[in-house]
């Protein structure tokens, strides 16, 4: 059962039901899953079709996914499920919406995952509008967060996720968990400007989600910074659970190597968000890379 002392909610990033499920009775709870097309790309069924060399038609692959995310959601109706849309670098950010409305639909605890870009921001901002709860993915840096508490200033916690991306840091050489170490630390200062230390936790509207979690190091010091989500592939989840579902120890220090810090920098959140710097490489390429593997499902 859940640690007593656990406050971080721990989410699976997964697009497999059973696997959901094995973690569901392993850890007898789970908070909530994220998805997106490689990981529906990677579902036995969708991978046994491919094998098959019956690829899915477009409302095929958009039925699967829903019948993916209904069944997860029924096992964690008290959670959230992040639905990924579809994008490419010709999406426009109304046809992002329109997607992103449909999805919404699906279940009732969906968070629309739209990548930290200025075409996607301007459907978060539209979608916060209308009530649709968001997970702004890709996140690779301090402005692009920035920017993210800025468009969806007027929400309320737990409508918004920021998904920094720690794993695809540390491959170029840099700390991926100093982001989110800047991050939380960024949210946490600002709601310091109004509210007492023993609250600053829980008060910022945007919620730190750690995502590209590929060690029990990364998910064992995004538990010690307090972290307000982590979601982490069923073998780090069960790593853990084998280990007794420890929490670190209040001088628990993690070891980044020869990663190169990443700096914090002292950002105002009050800004409009078109002016923060939101450019990324690795967003970039997260984005090509999702569009290459759902197009790979789909019969031309």
């Amino acid at each position: 059962m859940r640690p007593e002392n656990l406050k971080t909610k721990i989410f699976l990033d997964g697009g497999d039901p059973k696997e959901t499920r094995e973690i569901i009775a392993l850890l007898g709870f789970l908070d909530g899953q994220t998805t997106n097309p490689t990981l529906v790309a990677k579902n036995p069924e969708a991978k046994a079709r491919l094998e098959r060399g019956e690829k899915f038609t477009e409302q095929e692959i958009y039925d699967f996914y829903r019948g993916v995310v209904q069944e997860i959601s029924g096992m964690i109706p008290q959670g959230s499920v992040s639905i990924e849309v579809y994008s490419d670098f010709s999406t426009g950010s109304k046809d992002m919406f329109e997607q992103a409305r449909e999805m919404n639909a699906w279940i009732p605890n969906a968070h629309i995952k739209y990548p930290t870009t200025a075409e996607w921001l301007k459907a978060a901002e539209q979608s916060i509008k209308e009530g649709i709860r968001v997970n702004m993915t890709l996140c690779f840096t301090q402005e692009q967060a920035a920017a993210v508490y800025a468009a969806t200033r007027g929400a309320v916690r737990g409508q918004v996720f920021v998904s920094p991306f720690v794993g695809r840091l540390d491959d170029r050489g840099e700390n991926g968990m100093d982001l989110i170490k800047n991050i939380l630390r960024m949210y946490r200062s600002k709601v310091e400007l109004f509210t007492n230390q023993s609250s600053a936790l829980t008060m910022s509207h945007v919620e730190v989600l750690s995502a590209s979690v590929r060690t029990m190091d990364h998910f064992m010091y995004a538990l010690a910074l307090k972290s307000d989500i982590i979601t982490a592939p069923g073998k780090i989840i069960r790593e853990w659970a084998e280990k007794g579902m420890p929490l670190p120890v209040s001088d628990y220090e993690y070891n980044a190597g020869a990663l190169k810090s990443v700096l914090y920098q002292d950002i105002d959140l009050a800004k409009p968000w078109p002016e923060y710097n939101i450019a990324h490489e690795l967003t970039d390429i997260g984005i090509e890379k999702f569009a290459t593997d759902w197009n790979g499902l789909i019969k031309k």
